[in-house]
């Protein structure tokens, strides 16, 4: 979830890991394209990485059962600018310029093919568990 990633992240920043230390991290361990907390399960566990396209891969198949075909379009959205960008684009503040660059500034039409902002808030929390479920 946004809330809990977003306090880790902080507790992490506050001890000396801030995000250019992370970063510094995966160009280490040559994974700038994985998902940080594959590359602090690597660090602390000498765990395997994943490139955030394949988690995202991963994540679509379980949205695609989960919601509604609206909805899936703008997580699939979500999921390709998490892809290019990095988890920062996951965190709860990035929603709306989300949304904003999704449905070209209008949020009446964002509002009327998710829900209201609630159920939005909700849906982008939500959907983020499929990008850390274990696929068999």
């Amino acid at each position: 979830r946004p809330d809990t990633r977003e306090h880790l992240l902080q507790e992490l920043s506050e001890k000396g890991f801030g995000n250019e230390q992370l970063a510094e991290m995966q160009q280490i361990i040559n994974a700038s394209d994985s998902d940080i907390f594959d590359v602090l399960a690597f660090v602390a566990y000498a765990l395997p990485t994943m490139p955030r396209i394949e988690r995202a891969g991963h994540a679509r198949t379980e949205i695609g059962t989960q919601f509604t075909v609206k909805q899936q379009e703008f997580l699939n959205f979500a999921l390709s600018q998490y892809v290019k960008v990095g988890v920062d684009e996951l965190s709860q503040d990035k929603l709306p310029p989300l949304l904003r660059l999704k449905y070209s500034d209008s949020l009446s039409d964002a509002v009327a093919d998710l829900g209201q902002p609630d159920e939005i808030n909700r849906i982008f929390a939500d959907f983020q568990q499929y990008l850390y479920v274990e696929s068999n």
